[in-house]
Parts: C-alpha cells; structure tokens; sequence
C-alpha cells in the first residue's frame, strides 16, 4: 500500500514509516472503546466546594502567584472560524435572496448588535458605496454575507475564531485574543508578568501577531501586566494519514499521500514544550465580557487553588516515599489520599504488599495532576466526566467523548445520555515532579484512545484519524480531580448568533 516513492513524502513530514504503518492498522482495527465504571457526578468524582473550601483555595492561589512561579495560559487558537458560519454560508450558496429561516432572521434583526457592525458596515461603503441598513433596505441580503464572510470583504469566513470582534466597550471592539490577555492579567499573572501561549495555524500566525503588536502596549497599561505571548502550530509531524472506506491509502490528484491534522490532541506536544509549573487551558471562544468577568476569575482560582493544595500534598508523600522515612500509617493515608482526594481507586489493593505497594503508589502519585471544572449539563454536544477502569485494574476519572463509549452497550450509553455533568474545557495542570523536573508528557497518553471519522476531499468519502484527544485520552494517565462550577462560566460561541446572547452583549 505504501510505495518507494512515497517514503520521501513520509520523512519530509518528520514522520516515521512505523508511525504510518500503525496509523493504517487503527483504521482496519479500530480503537477499544473504554470500561466504564459510572458516570461522576457530586455524589461520586465530582467535588462541590462549600464557601469557607472556596476562601481557603483561593487565597492558596494568591500565595503560590506572589511566590515566584511560572504560570502559562495555553489557549488552543487554531483554525477557521468557518463552522460559526455555516447558516450564513448555507443562505449566501441557498437559492433564496432573503432570510427565510428563524436563524437568518435574527442575524439581519439584530445585526447592528454585533461587534463587528461598525467594521462591517465601513466594509460595504468601501465595496458597495452603500451602508450595511442601505443594502439590506435594497434586498441586498446575500452582499452583506458577501462581504462579511469572503476575502473580498473582512473574510471572517476565513479568519480564525481568536481574531474576530465579540464584544463592544464604549465602541471599541475587542478580539477572543485580547479577552484572553486580559483573564491573564486577572488570574494568571505572577509579579506583575503573564505568559499566554496560543496554538495557531500556520496560515495564521502573522495575522496574530500583527493583532499582539497593535494592542499589547495598551494591555500592558491598562493591567499593569507585563504579557510574554508565544505562538506555536501544530507539527506536520503528529498529522495522520487518510484512508479511502476500504481502508487503502488516499492519494491526492497527483498520486501523493494525503496527511490530515490529528485534532487537538497533537497539541499535547506543543503543550510538552511549555516552561512552567501550572498550566491553566481554555477553549479560544468561551471568553466574555469585562462586566462578567469576576465569576470567571474567581473561579480560576478555586481551580488553581484546589491544584495547588493536592500537588503540595502529594509531593509530601512522594518525598517520605523516595527518602524511605514513611510509617505504616503514612502508607496507609497515602492510599486515602489517592483514592478520596484523587480519586484513583484499585479494587486489589490489598492483594499488593511490601515493595509492590509502595511502587504502585509512588508511580500513581508521581504524576502530572490537573483539575478540571464541571458544569451542569444543559444538553450541549461533547464530553462529560466519568470513573474509567485502566489497563491495570485501577479505576480513574476521565472525560470522555461519545465516540468513546460503545454503543451496543445499553447501560454504557445511559450512563453518557443522562450524565448530570458536561465537560467545558477548563483545567489547570500541573506539569512537574516533586523534584521540579518536567514530565514527559507523552509518556501519559493513552494512545488506544483515537477517533476515525467520516471525511471528504474533492468530492471523494475518506476517512480520518485524530490523535487521542488532548484532554481526553492525551490526559489519560494524569492524576485527575473534577471540581463543579457555576455554568455561568461556561459561555462559547459555535454560531455567530451566538454572539447575541446576553453573556456577550
């Protein structure tokens, strides 16, 4: 299937033939779905922290930022924002030149509403010689989309998500990248400094940076932060081959091998390549605006905070274990601990004496932890937060997807359908040992857990492989706490009308 010629394309990308070989046997194969052990929830896995619990960790937060530490805000940027899109595209390529469905009514009825109004109206002078209300008065729906989606006019079709006006202050619109530099300033700085490393795409990049240097100077001010932004971009080197359906490789209209990007659970090597001891993460489109922000800071830092507490505590453990200085009765609060407070349970326990016992504990708590926020569920699409049985017996959290569950199994799909809680992407990590050693990051991946989907590419049906999610199975060998928060935090935009809720007006 793979031809001589093909091995200089392979190498090209920093890929190995062994990786591709095993890339083209998950398709024939397949991936296992998980054991599932129940659904978290507050009665089990999820913790609910009562007010004096949310004080204390968030002055825990405050001590561990005035002391010197490295705090990175990674924020995952990459992409086209052409999903918000897709009714408007679907009315712009659709046969009616007037709105018709209840979505494409209320974008034309609120339209002065959107950041982005001024923009876009100063956009259809300079194309059309005429104001957004003026075309839109002529019937000239279909050139107002025009000019708001396609490179012709301000392209957001096309533009990433972290670039596009969300929110209004006083007439001045603001961008995802800046909502995001601004939590930095409010939860994530230390002494003064803030680090935000966004992931790109590399088409991108400049465009970012064109944004970081027209507006850093007035955060700076603003805040009186000091903001170091990085950037990265996925590697060709964690893309996946594509297959046709019968499970072949796909070769491009000039014979070559056609390499897709593996979903953001590639990112778990540029997040391997961060410098710092606490990594907090969030999706590029769950940002608000300043007058809703306080809920959002103060719950980053009960997250961080409750992190900051369980890495203090279990590196005390793994220092008594590594000096040998630990009693039976140090032995036996460590097993508390791992199985109350991290939640990592092993049903045999008791079956492991003597050395055995004290290496698997030493190898369950040395390792990188994260706590991630829980919300509410509200019938969004996407993942939730689970007990899960490991390789060895044991039984963790996880956040699972639903391609992840098998489907045959009638009580496995109850437990996802009616799961209380859904999963909004907000975790704070922390990526070193008890030593300050960096982990390897890599080394914790579940790499039995990737997704195959249905694609296309010129017309033909293909299939795609994505790399275990970044905070699903990339994440899966982690010490993992869920903490419940308020879905006030909880604010995407997937669709453009989103924009008109009242969480970003």
């Amino acid at each position: 299937m793979i031809h001589k010629e093909d091995l200089k394309q392979i190498r090209n990308r920093g890929i190995d033939l062994a990786q591709v070989t095993k890339q083209l046997e998950d398709f024939c194969n397949g991936f296992p779905y998980l054991k599932i052990k129940c659904a978290a929830t507050p009665k089990r896995g999820i913790v609910v922290l009562g007010e004096s619990d949310i004080s204390e960790v968030c002055r825990t937060w405050e001590e561990y930022q005035s002391s010197g530490h490295k705090i990175v805000k990674f924020v995952p940027a990459s992409g086209a924002a052409s999903r918000m899109f897709k009714d408007l595209f679907a009315f712009l390529n659709g046969n009616n030149d007037v709105p018709t469905t209840d979505f494409e009514k209320y974008f034309f009825a609120n339209i002065h509403n959107f950041a982005f109004y001024a923009k876009l109206s100063q956009q259809c002078m300079i194309s059309e010689g005429q104001t957004v209300d003026t075309l839109i008065a002529n019937g000239m729906f279909k050139t107002v989309v025009s000019i708001l989606l396609e490179n012709k006019g301000l392209d957001y079709g096309g533009l990433p998500k972290g670039l596009l006006l969300f929110h209004t202050y006083n007439g001045n619109p603001r961008t995802p990248m800046e909502e995001h530099l601004v939590e930095a300033a409010l939860y994530a700085s230390c002494n003064g400094d803030a680090h935000v490393h966004f992931t790109v795409s590399h088409e991108h990049v400049s465009l970012f940076k064109e944004k970081l240097r027209e507006v850093k100077d007035t955060y700076e001010s603003l805040y009186n932060t000091s903001f170091e932004v990085t950037f990265s971009e996925q590697k060709p080197s964690t893309d996946t081959i594509a297959v046709n359906p019968d499970n072949t490789p796909f070769r491009n209209s000039d014979g070559t091998l056609l390499f897709r990007p593996a979903g953001h659970g590639a990112l778990i090597e540029n997040l391997n390549e961060l410098n710092a001891d606490i990594i907090f993460i969030k999706n590029i489109d769950n940002v608000v605006p300043d007058r809703l922000k306080e809920i959002t800071v103060k719950w980053k830092m009960v997250l961080a905070g409750k992190l900051v507490k369980l890495q203090k505590r279990t590196f005390s453990y793994l220092h008594k274990l590594d000096a040998g200085t630990y009693s039976n009765d140090d032995i036996n609060e460590m097993i508390d601990f791992l199985q109350h407070d991290l939640c990592c349970y092993k049903p045999d326990i008791e079956l492991l004496e003597g050395k055995d016992r004290i290496s698997y504990l030493y190898h369950k708590l040395n390792r990188p932890m994260r706590v991630c926020g829980m919300v509410r569920n509200v019938g969004e699409p996407g993942g939730g937060p689970f007990l899960v049985f490991n390789k060895d017996n044991s039984i963790s959290l996880q956040i699972l997807e639903s391609s992840q569950i098998d489907k045959h199994n009638k009580a496995y799909v109850k437990m996802f359908t009616e799961g209380t809680h859904f999963n909004p992407v907000d975790l704070v990590c922390a990526v070193k040992d008890y030593r300050g050693r960096p982990f390897d990051l890599a080394m914790y991946v579940d790499k039995s857990t990737g997704f195959i989907s249905s694609k296309s590419k010129d017309g033909r049906t293909l299939k795609a492989l994505e790399l275990p999610g970044l905070w699903n199975g990339a994440m899966s060998d982690w010490n993992t706490v869920f903490v419940e928060v308020p879905l006030d935090t909880f604010n995407p935009v997937k669709t453009v009308n989103d924009l008109l809720r009242e969480q970003h007006q």
